[in-house]
């Protein structure tokens, strides 16, 4: 007696397994998919690359006619007259993301290792969860905040203030890079010193810091780099100084701020200057990076 016909189809049947496969359509589908991806790639890549690559190019055409020697040994020239240079804003970006990294750097770094060993209850789960909503506040938000705090108590605007504002802004980017890094230590280290009877602070400070150093200052980079560029908290703290000043009790001029200024003005000449002082906190901005890049790549 024959097999019925549904017999002859069952799994592992011959008629089955003789019945040869539709090989050529799918390869060719896999071949033109990875093509139609790659392609896709590539095009995001160029897409998201256009943007900066028109920026910088702005930059140094119409920036790098207004670079020169006098740019940053001159002051700024009297209002209407061309020349000068930005001399003090260039000192007093200085001073100010200095003031900011003093302010940042111990309660950044405390507060991330704070996190990274002693965080695993509610309090590390509450100061974790403020850190992470105070880097997405706004920054203008931060200098109207430090206005009130700062600005109000003393009576009037000072290096201190843009300090304080700058600070506030490392702050979180400090504590939660310096919780990655610390958490990158091996558990055998700590293991290790409180065999040999050290204390759980000791530990911490002869031990873990030492051996998360590289990427403590990778972070210290980033933040640097964070607040190096802002304008909006130094118009409410620092104001700005078109005079040689290096007082932290008083206004001084910053870069961001001077570009901000020379920007809106009737002036050719200091829209030409506002370009240059653009790029060269690109170029400060840039060397950071590189900086963060070097010290990143000595981690791994």
């Amino acid at each position: 007696m024959s097999p019925a016909p549904s017999d002859a189809l069952t799994l592992g049947s011959p008629a089955l397994a003789l019945r040869p496969l539709p090989a050529g359509r799918p390869a060719f589908v896999r071949r033109f998919s990875n093509l139609l991806l790659i392609v896709a790639s590539g095009a995001s890549a160029l897409i998201v690359m256009t943007p900066l690559v028109l920026i910088i190019g702005e930059l140094l055409v119409r920036g790098l006619p207004g670079m020169s020697l006098g740019f940053f040994v001159h002051m700024p020239a009297p209002v209407g007259e061309p020349g000068g240079g930005m001399a003090n804003a260039i000192v007093g970006t200085g001073i100010l993301v200095g003031l900011g990294l003093v302010l940042a750097l111990p309660i950044g770094v405390g507060t991330g290792v704070y996190l990274a060993e002693h965080g695993n209850g509610p309090l590390g789960s509450t100061v974790r969860y403020l850190a992470d909503v105070l880097s997405g506040v706004p920054s203008i938000v931060i200098g109207v905040a430090t206005y009130g705090l700062v600005v109000v108590t003393l009576g009037h605007f000072s290096a201190l203030a843009g300090g304080v504002a700058l600070g506030l802004l490392m702050i979180p980017t400090l504590a939660r890079s310096t919780e990655e890094v610390v958490r990158l230590v091996p558990a055998s280290y700590r293991q290790a010193a409180l065999a040999l009877g050290a204390p759980k602070w000791k530990v911490t400070q002869a031990v873990v810091l030492p051996a998360a150093r590289a990427g403590i200052v990778t972070a210290t980079l980033l933040a640097l780099a964070r607040a190096a560029g802002e304008t909006a908290p130094l118009l409410f703290t620092a104001l700005g100084n078109r005079f040689w000043s290096t007082a932290i009790e008083r206004p001084i001029g910053s870069l961001p701020v001077m570009i901000y200024d020379y920007a809106r003005a009737p002036y050719a000449d200091w829209n030409r200057q506002a370009w240059a002082g653009a790029l060269v906190l690109l170029i400060l901005v840039t060397v950071v990076s590189a900086l963060l890049r070097l010290t990143a790549r000595r981690i791994r």
